[in-house]
């Protein structure tokens, strides 16, 4: 069974941005075979939750390269959140994979980190040098678009008021202690909405949806397997899963689509 509680990999840090915009981004890089795993986290988590730890173990005990990191505003990252947008948090994903990633990757996402790796997949492809490339995507309940259509469109006259007057609301949350939605977050995420059109990320992907997630709802898991039109799309439906999806048995089945794709 994979032991969660692997040592920590040395912790490492890089500087994203330029002048006032500059952050202090935090790594911890297992060096390692190919193809390496690349985490992406979620909304307002970070790279000590349990399936980045799971899946680092899993990488060591295979003697696989394994990269993760903390967006600015979290973790053991500098800057603040209520400072954070999509473009900022995909920069500084897309520097970290390049600094410190080579060869074929496995990019996992939880949540807005599958969002993230739909990006990053299109920022890659734009690129014609790369030191590393996709091996496939593995997305956990992505939420693209999230900012939009699972925030903007659902929240109340009076929530959408105060953000646009007061530019920031504290939105409650069940997973600990209030944290603010900023107009810049709402505004700035409407550059970067693919749910629009088809989405070609080149790479076999696998996405695993909980049907009881209270944040990211099945539907949107379904709508995103038809934007991709690649012919390698497998969509794991877990009945009596949550948006977390961190309980062991989804943890085998996380690990169990990163090793399916390499």
């Amino acid at each position: 069974m994979t032991n969660f509680a692997a040592p920590l990999q040395q912790l490492a840090f890089t500087d994203v941005g330029e002048g006032r915009a500059a952050r202090r981004i935090a790594v911890r890089a297992r060096t390692g075979g190919l193809p390496g795993l690349f985490w992406l986290g979620g909304f307002n988590s970070d790279m000590q939750g349990t399936k980045a730890l799971a899946l680092d173990a899993w990488a060591g005990e295979r003697n696989r390269a394994c990269v993760r990191f903390d967006y600015s505003g979290h973790g053991e990252s500098e800057g603040r959140f209520v400072d954070g947008t999509i473009g900022r948090w995909l920069e500084e994903s897309v520097a970290v994979f390049e600094q410190f990633c080579t060869g074929p990757q496995v990019v996992i996402g939880s949540s807005m980190g599958g969002w993230m790796a739909l990006l990053l997949a299109r920022e890659l492809a734009s690129r014609a040098e790369k030191h590393a490339a996709l091996a496939g995507l593995v997305l956990i309940a992505p939420a693209p678009d999230f900012t939009e259509d699972l925030m903007w469109k659902g929240f109340s006259p009076e929530v959408r008021r105060e953000i646009e007057t007061k530019g920031v609301w504290l939105r409650p949350s069940q997973y600990g202690e209030p944290y603010p939605i900023t107009r810049a977050l709402i505004v700035e995420g409407r550059s970067h909405l693919l749910l629009g059109s088809a989405i070609d990320v080149g790479c076999p992907v696998r996405i695993l949806q909980g049907a009881q997630d209270p944040d990211v709802p099945w539907q949107h898991a379904f709508a995103l397997a038809q934007r991709l039109p690649s012919d390698d799309v497998v969509l794991t439906m877990i009945q009596d899963g949550d948006h977390r999806l961190s309980r062991p048995q989804d943890i085998a089945r996380i690990i169990a689509a990163v090793a399916e794709i390499g």
